[in-house]
């Protein structure tokens, strides 16, 4: 099937109103472009295509007394004679401290300067701070920074964390992902920022600038080059399982898959990574349409695409379109790829010149792509300083990062339930705290923590506080007692549980006044995170069940990557908090929530499904409606979940009213602005997400129930009145329609703000296919 070439309209309206700088496409600066041209044309082809292959650090060395080193000569043959442009990944893989990175990488940049006159790059998965650098700050994963609906949380850790990477002389990280958490299966859900395509845009654009900074053709030495991933549709696979076949209509590609990635692109992002496996029977990495024309030249991007790991293998291994790996090079490098994550195989290098030489990858594609290498190193500075020191980054863990760490906890964690205002809890309460992710740092970090799998996190992050820590820090050792009733097997292990010793739980629940009941997931990555089963494990179901018996009252605290199908025992909960993967500081923020020190304002980032065979999202189409749904905003909608997308509540109240929009009726170049008051009509100070939706009322495709738009968060005061305004470009509300084209059609929308709705009118259509609005 060959691809609709049509080009996708943006949401840059929307994600402008909420102050980010939207950038076109990289400018091409001319002092850059004479300095790529001057070095390409000096470069042999055996350089050019070293530039654009990428070996993993394992293949350089070896653990001596459990301490990496580098093996001169692999380096030396790596780098002169296949003359390599890029180096990924932890020794081990575990995290290094500061002091190692500037050796391991340093010695790499001076061996690179020295044989072939250009820098090095190296890449980490700093995926939710400093994630392979001992002691550096470690933030909320980036679904939780989506709960919070704050993008300036997520410029300001992505801004800490590129400080400290680069403190650590690496200048590249594989972040931000944008794929969307759009199936509760996939185990990557963690990875990204929630459902919906627009926070994805907003967050991941953001992450963009925070990283990079805000000129994209000279990234500071206290910045660096981002690489968004993984383009696109890797989130949607039809079984739910990592790295496996999507199939997925071109309009949902156009409208939702391709939104965020192309508002990271004209954020300024300087890489792109591209997507494992295959949508509607084409590999990403073979696609022409989606690599060169969707993303180079539809978006005028001159950025570097990079496989993900050893992915060209994929297609002859995996695929089957092609025969072997040398043609499977062929298929990729013709498709668009410019760099290969080759992480074992230096064969890559050899093969791909027989190819050039064989005519079957033109010289003017090998050009390119290593011209896109140099430019993203020129960007960089690394020609003029291929190293930084340790000395010029005197901030790296401060005070200050840890404190943005606490607060993004804080605005992250989701309060699902307080029945009877259960919390905060009072002062002087006998708390017990059990549950396997009670007394766990790994649990609290997740995957991409120090190791790859997150497994060794309890051993690097001992300087940090548990749950059960935290709760006894704030509430008083003396009056906290911990019993887990229920524990994870070893550092190995991803879902195993030792045999239950719920009893004991039960028994420590007798002299308690209130339990704290912490279950969810261990950590896991990527395919070792698979599963076969959405509901919580039945030992963790079991004791909660069995400590509710007691009478107590039960405060449940759901910690892991994705949901888990609960709703036998969330009726026996008084009080439920959703704190996803929060990180070091999570456990902290989770302590000031119970006690009333922070006010929870997280809403939820994807939809929290009721049972295993009823899995949706919110943006479902109105065809789709089954059961009646409680708790959201949406009145109307009828599908059954636990909890929709967006919800969450607050110590305080807040009162909706006076909803407007400044042109009622409209035409596709019209700007919309709705306002709307909101009033904290509680008593306490509090933060509430102003979420403006649409649903188009007649379509000639089946309309979504609703979609979001545009969101705000803002703080009031008890009593305080504030008028919330929120624009977006008519054309916004255009859906791809039957004939691939986009549409924006005659005829009534009903938008949303809380609990208010209103009516627009769309005066006429229109259609266009240009990629600019």
């Amino acid at each position: 099937m060959r691809l609709n070439k049509t080009f996708i309209m943006g949401i840059t309206a929307s994600i402008a109103c909420l102050g980010q700088v939207v950038f076109a496409a990289n400018p091409k600066k001319s002092k850059i472009e004479a300095a790529v041209e001057k070095k390409l044309s000096s470069m042999t082809l055996d350089e050019k295509i070293g530039q654009m292959t990428e070996l993993s650090i394992d293949v350089l060395g070896d653990m001596k007394n459990g301490v990496f080193v580098l093996d001169k000569e692999k380096l030396h043959n790596a780098i002169a004679k296949y003359k390599v442009g890029s180096i990924l990944n932890a020794p081990g893989p575990v995290a290094q401290t500061r002091a190692k990175w500037q050796e391991l990488i340093g010695m790499i940049q001076d061996m690179s300067m020295k044989e072939i006159g250009i820098p090095c790059i190296y890449g980490l998965d700093q995926n939710h701070g400093t994630t392979y650098t001992l002691e550096g700050t470690l933030f909320p994963q980036n679904i939780n920074l989506g709960a919070s609906f704050n993008p300036q949380l997520t410029y300001d850790a992505a801004k800490v964390t590129a400080y400290e990477t680069r403190a650590a002389n690496c200048p590249w990280t594989y972040s931000p992902t944008v794929d969307m958490a759009r199936d509760p299966r996939w185990s990557r859900v963690w990875e990204n920022y929630g459902e919906d395509c627009l926070v994805n845009a907003v967050m991941g654009s953001n992450a963009v600038r925070g990283f990079q900074g805000d000129d994209p053709n000279h990234i500071p030495a206290d910045r660096i080059a981002t690489s968004v991933k993984h383009y696109m549709g890797y989130s949607m696979s039809r079984t739910g399982k990592d790295r496996t076949p999507a199939y997925i209509p071109v309009s949902e590609l156009r409208e939702k898959c391709f939104a965020p990635f192309k508002a990271c692109v004209e954020a300024g992002a300087l890489t792109v990574m591209v997507n494992s496996g295959s949508i509607n029977g084409i590999p990403v990495h073979s696609s022409y349409e989606l690599l060169t024309q969707w993303l180079k030249k539809d978006l005028a991007w001159d950025g570097m695409l990079i496989t993900d790991w050893a992915d060209i293998n994929n297609l002859y291994t995996r695929e089957h379109v092609a025969a072997n790996k040398k043609e499977a090079i062929q298929i990729a490098i013709n498709a668009g790829i410019d760099m290969a994550m080759e992480p074992y195989d230096l064969n890559f290098c050899t093969l791909l010149k027989e190819l050039v030489v064989e005519g079957k990858v033109p010289m003017s594609r090998i050009d390119d792509a290593a011209s896109r290498v140099l430019r993203l190193k020129y960007r960089l500075g690394l020609f003029d300083k291929p190293n930084t020191s340790l000395s010029d980054y005197p901030e790296f863990a401060s005070k200050k990062s840890a404190e943005l760490a606490v607060k993004a906890a804080e605005e992250s964690e989701v309060l699902l339930k307080n029945k009877d205002a259960m919390l905060p809890l009072k002062k002087g309460m006998k708390i017990l705290v059990t549950g396997p992710n009670s007394n766990s740092m790994r649990c609290l970090n997740g995957g991409w923590s120090y190791t790859w799998q997150g497994h060794l996190a309890d051993r690097f992050a001992g300087a940090y506080n548990t749950i059960f820590e935290a709760v006894s820090n704030k509430f008083g050792k003396e009056n906290v007692v911990l019993e887990q009733g229920v524990t994870y097997v070893s550092e190995g292990s991803y879902f195993e549980e030792n045999t239950p010793e719920i009893e004991k739980a039960v028994n420590a629940a007798k002299n308690v006044d209130v339990i704290i009941a912490c279950i969810g997931e261990n950590s896991y990555c990527e395919t070792p995170g698979n599963l076969s089963d959405l509901a919580i494990s039945a030992n963790q179901s079991n004791l909660v069940k069995a400590l509710a018996a007691t009478g107590k009252p039960v405060v449940l605290i759901l910690n892991g990557g994705r949901p888990r199908i609960i709703n036998d025992i969330e009726p026996l909960a008084n009080a439920i908090i959703n704190i996803l993967l929060p990180g070091n500081y999570g456990a902290d923020a989770l302590a000031n929530i119970l006690a009333g020190d922070a006010n929870p304002s997280a809403k939820m980032p994807y939809t929290y499904p009721r049972h295993q065979a009823e899995l949706t999202t919110y943006d479902y189409r109105v065809s789709e409606e089954t059961d009646k749904m409680e708790g959201a905003y949406d009145y109307d909608a009828v599908i059954s979940v636990q909890w929709p997308f967006g919800y969450g509540q607050s110590y305080t109240t807040f009162k909706y009213d006076k909803f407007k929009c400044s042109k009622p009726n409209f035409n596709a170049g019209d700007e919309l602005t709705f306002s709307i008051d909101v009033t904290n009509t509680g008593k306490i100070t509090g933060k509430e997400v102003v979420m403006l939706f649409s649903r188009d009322m007649v379509a000639s495709l089946t309309p979504e129930n609703r979609r979001l738009r545009a969101f705000k968060k803002i703080e009031l005061r008890p009593g305080e009145t504030q008028t919330v305004a929120l624009t977006i470009k008519a054309s916004d509300l255009a859906f791809v329609g039957a004939d691939g084209k986009w549409i924006l059609e005659q005829g009534d929308f009903r938008m949303q703000a809380g609990n208010q709705t209103l009516n627009i009118t769309c005066d006429k259509t229109n259609k266009w296919m240009s990629p600019n609005k």
